[in-house]
């Protein structure tokens, strides 16, 4: 049955480890003291000296624990005496029985059997005598009954004081393992919620900077022809509504990623995320914001992860984006090629090429992408054409169809 937490093992076990061994060696004192004059008397009777003598055998088992082999040696040395003077033949081994196994729980196996050596030939001199009082049998086989007896006796009080000692160690070692596992998970834990703060900072980066773009580019033209032309200002702002929803939308979805919770009713459209199939969808409104785009598609398509075809299209979005807001009156085109082995995509345009580009050399677009890209093990390569513009290469490993 388990020990319970007010469970007498575990009260006596949080007192001073000192007042424990006190209240032992007091026990063993005063049992020793009326066994002896109260007892059957097997030897001389006893008087002062004996008394002296048998505090001396059990009276230092209170600091057992601080000096269990000098313990051992004392209590060895009174109890020999003990008999050695004819006193009570059973008595005064207990004490020598309590402080090896003391030795062996808390030194090592050189002490150990140092004190066994000592309290074996104690043990067998006593049971020898004893034997010899109490039966009538040959010398030789008191002897060897005696020697017998002593050595089962020590190995007993060793190996249990041994056993408990290796369990401690391995208590210990379990408890240091236990902490480092603590240590580690926290660590693994630091550094998942590093990745996904790293991992939404990069979503939210990609989409607060191509819808914002978007809106700056069409409400600037919104207010250059609000007057002069009322259909074309009307068009703009129809952009800027539905860029800035579908904005809002994705930051729903992007944000909800932190306080999502089970049975959620919105789940399914929280987990939605844009892949290759919102690329028309993508290019329409980049059109919508005066930026031609072309969309070309080769090879046969292959059903990709989830977020790989998200990271395709994160590529194509901030590509696209910083063409918008640097590249001044220009073309893109985007070409997605499928390959056995391989993805490519391909974002180029024929725009200005200032020192600059959006981001690529100086704020995170290119950090980004090169994130995102290294994360599907795939190679990035941007800069200028010979003829003029800006490319962006991703080429992706595709898995082997199943």
């Amino acid at each position: 049955m388990p020990i319970g937490t007010g469970s007498p093992l575990r009260r006596l076990s949080a007192f001073n480890p000192v007042i424990l061994d006190g209240a032992l060696a007091f026990l063993l004192v005063v049992g020793t003291w009326l066994w002896d004059f109260y007892g059957p008397h097997l030897g001389r009777s006893p008087d002062l000296l004996s008394v002296t003598l048998t505090l001396i055998a059990n009276g230092p088992l209170a600091l057992r624990r601080r000096a269990p082999l000098t313990v051992l040696v004392i209590s060895t040395m009174a109890s020999l005496t003990y008999h050695v003077l004819g006193y009570h033949l059973a008595l005064n081994t207990i004490g020598m029985l309590v402080a090896l196994y003391t030795v062996g729980a808390h030194r090592s196996w050189k002490p150990s059997l140092a004190g066994a050596a000592l309290a074996v030939p104690v043990w067998t001199y006593a049971s020898a005598l004893q034997d010899d009082v109490v039966f009538t049998i040959d010398d030789d086989v008191v002897l060897w009954s005696a020697l017998v007896q002593s050595v089962l006796l020590a190995a007993c009080a060793l190996g249990t004081g041994v056993s408990r000692r290796l369990l401690a160690g391995r208590t210990r070692q379990l408890a240091d393992l236990a902490d480092q596992l603590r240590k580690e998970q926290d660590a693994a834990a630091a550094r998942a919620v590093t990745r996904e703060r790293v991992r939404i900072a990069r979503e939210l980066h990609d989409v607060v900077a191509h819808h914002m773009s978007v809106i700056s580019v069409q409400a600037g033209l919104g207010r250059f022809v609000a007057l002069s032309d009322p259909a074309t200002a009307h068009a703009a702002l129809g952009v800027i509504a539905d860029t800035s929803h579908e904005a809002l939308t994705e930051m729903r979805r992007l944000l909800s990623i932190l306080r999502i919770e089970a049975n959620d009713e919105d789940e399914g459209l929280y987990t939605t995320m844009p892949g290759l199939q919102n690329l028309d969808v993508l290019a329409e409104r980049v059109r919508a914001a005066g930026l031609p785009v072309k969309v070309t598609i080769k090879g046969q398509a292959q059903p990709l992860p989830p977020g790989l075809e998200l990271c395709v299209y994160r590529i194509v979005q901030e590509s696209l984006t910083n063409v918008l807001k640097h590249a001044g009156h220009a073309c893109a085109e985007v070409r997605v090629s499928y390959a056995p082995a391989s993805l490519t995509v391909r974002v180029t345009d024929n725009g200005a090429a200032p020192a600059t580009r959006g981001g690529y050399t100086g704020g995170h677009g290119l950090i980004g992408m090169t994130e995102r890209v290294r994360l599907y093990q795939g190679t990035i390569i941007t800069g200028r054409l010979p003829q003029g513009g800006f490319e962006v290469l991703a080429t992706f490993p595709l898995p082997p169809p199943e």
